[in-house]
């Protein structure tokens, strides 16, 4: 029974769906589906109901689930403390924005916690590049916010936020319990510098071309708004400063808070760092 074998069966039992399970593992379904196969042959019993209604565990394969997430995350430490004893266990990470998220704290714990001996350096980027430097090189994780280019990466959700209109607090829009894009459509925005990923400025601009001044970071923002009465979107739960507010917009989609790595990184590091940050933003 491969180390290899029991992650593909961990995944298929978390996404319940050979399709989903296949695109986070980034291979294709039918070696999937045979592996899995050969899987529940080794144990000699089902491990899964597939149906039209689609997939669920059988009660052998609950108890498989169980004792593989143990037995992965036990070879995830010995891989760690391995690489500690050599002198190697260093991780960077890349956080965008300010870092004073909640979830992000939660994680510094939780990691910490579990890897007492691992240098994770920290490395806090502006709104000019939602990967926080995955693609340069100079990170091998991410804690950023979709969406953006994910070509060669692999993403996974860690929270949906709803967001709202950044505004000065004595502007007419102020008032309002809620307001839609359209309310917004004469007025000028920030706006990222130019070459900033297109799905990630098109996003913060509610998906149309805007006028406004160009921000780099979340500061910027602020008082692009604050001095000039600029709008633009932030998180609804973010505290606004003194003379600004935030006021919901219905109509935009939540942003999603994301983790996310090179594509074909087996680092154990990184896969430990992102198991735990699933945990750290559901709490």
């Amino acid at each position: 029974m491969e180390l290899r074998t029991l992650r593909y069966f961990v995944a298929v039992a978390e996404e319940l769906h050979f399709g989903r399970a296949a695109a986070r593992l980034h291979m294709s379904q039918p070696p999937l589906s045979r592996a899995i196969k050969q899987l529940e042959t080794e144990v000699g019993a089902s491990l899964l109901d597939r149906s039209s209604a689609g997939v669920a565990l059988t009660p052998v394969g609950a108890v498989l689930l169980d004792e593989a997430r143990a037995l992965l995350a036990q070879a995830d430490r010995m891989r760690v403390r391995v690489a500690a004893a050599a002198g190697a266990a260093a991780i960077t990470v890349g956080i965008l924005g300010d870092s004073t998220d909640p979830g992000a704290a939660r994680l510094a714990d939780a990691y910490h916690r579990r890897h007492p001996r691992v240098e994770v350096r920290v490395r806090e980027t502006d709104l000019t590049d939602p990967t926080c430097g995955l693609r340069a090189g100079s990170v091998d994780v991410a804690l950023t916010r979709g969406p953006f280019d994910q070509t060669g990466l692999v993403v996974r959700e860690l929270r949906a936020d709803p967001v709202g209109a950044l505004l000065r607090a004595d502007d007419p829009l102020a008032r309002r319990d809620s307001l839609k894009l359209a309310d917004l459509a004469d007025r000028r925005w920030f706006l990222f510098p130019e070459g900033t990923d297109p799905l990630w400025q098109a996003y913060w601009n509610g998906g149309e071309r805007r006028e406004g001044p160009v921000v780099r970071a979340v500061q910027e923002c602020r008082q692009a708004v604050l001095w000039n009465g600029t709008v633009g979107m932030t998180l609804l739960d973010h505290e606004p400063a003194e003379g600004l507010t935030v006021v919901p917009l219905v109509d935009m989609p939540p942003s999603r808070a994301v983790v996310a790595w090179k594509q074909g990184d087996t680092n154990p590091l990184i896969r430990s760092f992102v198991h735990i940050a699933i945990a750290a933003y559901r709490d």
